[in-house]
């Protein structure tokens, strides 16, 4: 029997699924993504698969690929969906399959804990904070009996703790062979069970870091994968840009100054002056930063000539010579001692990593590439590539040197394109030669969801916008009782919309104003699921960036989405303005082909919060009028799923009323 007869027996009506997934309806558009994976692991080459949301994508690639025999990578966007394809669908697939199959969850090194440097913090600790210093005897505990050493399996640690950085290793600081606690690196038990296993969960960032850097253990198993899986695989271009060019943060040289001020004193106490030369250090980092002066947090300075626009030239030279000599002068007080203990050693490696980052910024940008100075408390020196499509098809579906044998690649994700080409994807991924498969949301969006632009509001460049969206949402969350998450395009948007609000109803007990950066996304997203309780109002969640894509808030929590204007790219952003030049030289529309699909895109994903299940309703309202009354509306609006649309504020008090009300009529008036 094929594969492909194989996995359609499985997903067929009385099939294996159905008869052992208590929640498994087959589904049509599933059973062709996943005969469109079979054949291409059978086949070979690339397959691009934009499934609709409540496809079961998961299952439609899970599925085939696990019956198929062959080793498999899945690389996912975030850790969080790593650990529920590893926790949950890989052990529930297996077992249901009747697989004896060995599987392995891999991460980057930040995610464990690092015995060595546990041990350091613990010698080293002055916190006075008695809430660290909780936290360190509640890590300390759990490293008693942790047996993989993966911070996710320890509760209540909040991933923004300044305890991580210190009991996690870095590429920067892990000691390597030379580490005295190498027996019990968990880092290192990671890559051997992945290295043995069948099937191996990874993420982007950690596919991407490796393949610049050759760090994490994914370059020795790549050549052995036969089926590779990309999840979430919108996120890919701009996850890779990250990894495949080059950064230097003035942060980096902070933490550096710090470790070396302590190995230093530890190791080689009297040898060198080891607090001048780390102070030495330090201050030419917060010199460099003080060059740059008082600029917005987040502000991106295009990088073309000597310096960073606005920053002068001498003062830039001047700062970054004397971030070097400082280093040099740590590198040969490092060199007189090295040989005395490991943590010198990897110390010196440190430093000629930062003296090797300096020199490359000494030199023009690398054509195809974009230079620009990343400005925040820290300073990061940027230089990225444009886009992924030479990686990938150098490493990934052409030949090298590397790899004679290429994988079966299967990238998929919910949007990947407004087009029935998915240009916007495959253009810079590199995979123009790829099959595209695209599958439709089995919801019925016209009776489930409704669109509403409300054309009473100003133009979104005006002052009034922020506030007027932040009444509409006001008066739509008292009629729902909260449920409503409130999507922003700029962090501006986001402090204005959610400080009216919350002087509104903060204390009224009637809603409560949730807001991105308040608290750990994680509890944002369990308290808005929780809705009304212990007195409490409903919710409403005011968010941007993450928040777009990733959400997933089924059932009546949530039921009306506002985004606040269209989500054009900023073109004021370097990699933006980079990437529209590069069409322009082209003789391509910058607006057509950039910007728009860029715009679809965004709006579809933040589109995709609304309705997630077959029994969720609800409305999304888009406050920016040109979606109607621009021509180019009108293809934004194509982008979307085919809700109905709502054209007047009464049809849109109508609508929410429809959704207070539970019967069967009430659903079908939405």
């Amino acid at each position: 029997m094929s594969l492909q007869d194989h996995v359609r027996e499985t997903f067929a009506p009385g099939g294996l699924l159905s008869r052992t997934v208590d929640e498994f309806q087959p589904r049509p558009g599933q059973t062709e993504m996943a005969l469109a994976v079979a054949r291409t692991i059978e086949s070979g080459g690339a397959l691009v698969v934009e499934a609709g949301t409540g496809i079961g994508k998961t299952f439609a690639y899970l599925v085939p690929a696990l019956l198929s025999g062959t080793r498999v990578l899945v690389s996912t966007a975030t850790k969080t969906l790593q650990d529920q394809l590893f926790a949950r669908d890989l052990p529930r697939l297996l077992k249901v399959l009747g697989l004896p199959l060995r599987s392995a969850l891999l991460k980057g090194r930040a995610s464990y804990l690092c015995p060595h440097r546990l041990d350091e913090a613990r010698q080293q600790a002055h916190f006075t904070d008695p809430v660290l210093l909780r936290s360190l005897a509640r890590i300390e505990q759990w490293a008693l009996h942790t047996s993989g050493g993966d911070l996710a399996g320890l509760p209540g640690l909040d991933e923004r703790s300044p305890l991580i950085p210190l009991v996690t290793s870095s590429r920067d600081n892990c000691l390597g062979a030379q580490c005295p606690r190498l027996r019990d690196c968990h880092v290192n038990q990671a890559r051997r069970e992945a290295l043995a296993a069948d099937v191996v969960v990874v993420n982007h960032h950690l596919f991407f870091a490796d393949l610049a850097i050759r760090e994490s253990g994914i370059a020795e198993l790549l050549p052995t994968v036969q089926t590779l899986i990309f999840d979430e695989a919108h996120q890919l271009n701009e996850t890779g840009v990250q990894f495949l060019g080059r950064q230097l943060t003035t942060g980096q040289v902070l933490d550096f100054a710090r470790d070396l001020l302590s190995a230093g004193l530890q190791h080689a106490r009297g040898l060198c002056d080891w607090q001048t030369l780390a102070a030495d250090a330090e201050r030419a980092a917060r010199d460099l930063r003080l060059v740059v002066g008082r600029m917005p947090s987040g502000a991106k300075l295009r990088w073309v000539d000597a310096a960073p626009e606005q920053i002068n030239p001498a003062d830039w030279q001047e700062a970054l010579a004397a971030l070097q000599a400082a280093c040099q002068r740590v590198l040969e007080a490092l060199a007189s001692v090295s040989e005395a203990e490991p943590d010198l050693v990897r110390l010196g490696e440190r430093v000629s990593g930062f003296l090797e980052q300096l020199d490359f910024f000494a030199d023009p940008c690398a054509p195809d590439s974009v230079r620009w100075l990343d400005v925040g408390t820290q300073l990061r020196l940027i230089e990225s590539p444009l886009d992924i499509a030479d990686t990938v098809r150098a490493r990934l579906t052409g030949t090298d040197d590397d790899q004679t044998t290429r994988p079966a690649m299967i990238f998929t994700s919910a949007t990947l394109g407004a087009e029935a080409s998915l240009r916007w994807f495959t253009e810079p991924c590199g995979l123009s030669e790829a099959e595209i498969v695209r599958v439709d949301s089995p919801f019925d969006y016209a009776l489930q969801a409704a669109l509403y632009v409300p054309l009473h509001l100003s133009k979104p460049g005006d002052v009034a916008h922020s506030l007027q969206v932040a009444e509409l949402v006001a008066g739509a969350a008292t009629v729902l009782g909260g449920r409503t998450l409130v999507l922003t395009t700029t962090l501006r948007a986001l402090r204005t919309i959610s400080e009216t609000l919350q002087r509104q109803f903060d204390g009224a007990g009637q809603l409560q104003i949730l807001v991105q950066g308040e608290q750990p996304k994680h509890q944002l997203m369990e308290r808005f699921r929780g809705g009304p309780q212990d007195g409490a109002g409903g919710c409403v969640l005011v968010a941007s960036a993450s928040f777009w894509e990733g959400v997933d808030i089924p059932g009546d929590a949530l039921q009306l989405v506002v985004i606040d204007k269209l989500p054009f790219p900023p073109p004021n952003d370097p990699m933006v303005e980079a990437r529209a030049n590069r069409l322009e030289a082209d003789g391509r529309s910058v607006f057509n082909d950039y910007y728009m699909p860029e715009a679809a895109i965004a709006l579809k994903q933040g589109a995709g919060r609304l309705i997630r299940r077959e029994s969720d309703r609800g409305i999304l309202v888009v406050c920016d009028t040109r979606l109607a009354r621009m021509g180019y509306g009108r293809r934004l609006v194509a982008a979307l799923p085919p809700m109905r649309r709502l054209t007047t504020e009464a049809e849109f008090g109508e609508a929410l009323d429809a959704l207070t009300r539970t019967s069967t009529t009430a659903l079908r008036s939405l």
